[in-house]
């Protein structure tokens, strides 16, 4: 490993994408620091503390959402607005074939969720500004300037997230959106460690439970591992065909297909979708709207319950949009290739789509399983407020392991070994 990191650093090309990279890491862990003008966030943070819910999304953002910082709403618009329009491919005849169009219909289609990012964001902004308004001294001068002044402040800084991470992918190494979360969750690792010795120092709870906790952890990365990095490779073979006095073909090769297909996009997406009603609600006083707070905890059973369904449902959702059986069938006839002992065409599609079904159930149970963890990682090892659970360390192995990846391949296409042999 130091030997493939030795020679990452002598490729100048690399060394600047990952100087880069950190450069613009430092900007985002700057810019969570800056706090939005007119608001006072000691009284923010106090009332956000109180849900559990947003310890959670105070991790991803890595701190910005509990000091209200200008990138308080983090990145999550930009990746619901890009999940949206896949699943808007599937739907819309239109968009299905600007998809179809190479290069250029790509980026017809970033186009398009750069627009959808700004709308979500200013509804989101304009949800999270609402409720400020209910919160007695929220705001040092109310009036509408100051609430305009808001709305306008977090939705900048969510569009200059969505730059950020498009520069990261572009110009830096990994991708940028997967990093910026991955940078908020490793920063808050200090506060957890320092919470965990609080508590150790309280007699909250004793060494047993932390060595627990450091067990459940390895656990839980080694399962996130093989899960990420399991596959199933469908045989293909290419019939020899005869062009003049050459022969192409009589080949063979597979088909990957992951058993984690969607990766963490349905554990942010649903985590997203009940953040925005139950955020709106925390803010408002009303009977209701406390009801709804306490009936949709992030520790009761109904939110459980309602985050692990939807978390399944994402996720066949999300893997029908990126697969499709159809089209890989179609491709493979057109091409010449087939799979030993089926036929081209449609014995080749319900082959494919009967082994998508059961990779997808085992990544769907998988995910929703990861979702739910922390509360029970909390009652396990009975230390309270314990974010870094399956969604935290789901995100942070498969950056990481992607992010290698992109390292590797950059290293073998100057003939240097990677990090794995």
């Amino acid at each position: 490993m130091l030997e493939t990191l030795r020679a990452a650093w002598k490729v100048e090309d690399l060394r600047r994408r990952i100087f880069f990279t950190l450069l613009m890491l430092v900007v985002f862990r700057l810019g969570s620091h800056i706090p939005v003008p007119g608001v006072d966030s000691a009284i923010v943070q106090a009332k956000l503390q109180a849900g559990a819910l947003f310890g959670l999304l105070n991790l991803f953002s890595g701190g910005a959402f509990f000091s209200f910082s200008v990138f308080a709403m983090t990145i999550t618009p930009y990746i619901n607005a890009a999940i949206i329009m896949q699943l808007l491919t599937v739907a819309v005849p239109f968009l299905e074939q600007l998809a179809k169009e190479g290069e250029e219909g790509r980026k017809k289609m970033i186009q398009y969720t750069r627009y959808l990012t700004v709308i979500l964001a200013v509804v989101e902004a304009v949800g999270i500004t609402f409720g400020l308004t209910r919160i007695a001294g929220a705001f040092y001068h109310p009036g509408l300037f100051e609430f305009a002044l808001t709305v306008i402040t977090l939705t900048a800084g969510t569009i200059f997230l969505m730059w950020v991470g498009e520069m990261i992918t572009d110009q830096g190494i990994g991708n940028g959106i997967s990093l910026l979360i991955f940078a908020g969750i490793v920063s808050q690792l200090p506060l957890g460690v320092s919470n965990i010795v609080t508590y150790l120092q309280a007699g909250t709870i004793n060494f047993l439970n932390i060595i627990l906790l450091l067990v459940v952890a390895l656990a839980v990365v080694g399962l996130v591992v093989v899960v990420q990095e399991g596959r199933r490779h469908i045989p293909v073979s290419y019939a020899k065909r005869v062009v003049g006095r050459k022969v192409y073909g009589g080949r063979s090769t597979y088909i990957p297909m992951q058993v984690n297909g969607a990766g963490v996009i349905p554990i942010i997406f649903a985590i997203s979708i009940l953040a925005f009603p139950l955020t709106l609600a925390h803010f408002i006083t009303a009977p209701w709207a406390t009801s709804i707070v306490n009936f949709m905890n992030f520790t009761t059973a109904p939110y459980i319950i309602i985050e692990f369904i939807l978390v399944f449902a994402f996720t066949f959702f999300y893997t029908a949009v990126t697969f499709n059986p159809k089209d890989v069938a179609e491709n493979l006839q057109k091409y010449g290739g087939f799979i030993p002992g089926l036929r081209p065409g449609k014995p080749t599609q319900t082959h494919l789509e009967r082994i998508l079904t059961r990779l997808t159930v085992v990544g769907a149970v998988f995910l929703a399983a990861v979702a739910i963890m922390p509360n029970f990682i909390t009652m396990l090892t009975n230390i309270p407020n314990i974010y870094f659970g399956g969604t935290s360390l789901l995100i942070l192995v498969g950056v990481a392991l992607e992010t290698m990846k992109q390292i590797e391949a950059h290293l073998t296409m100057r003939s240097y070994q990677g990090f794995m042999r």
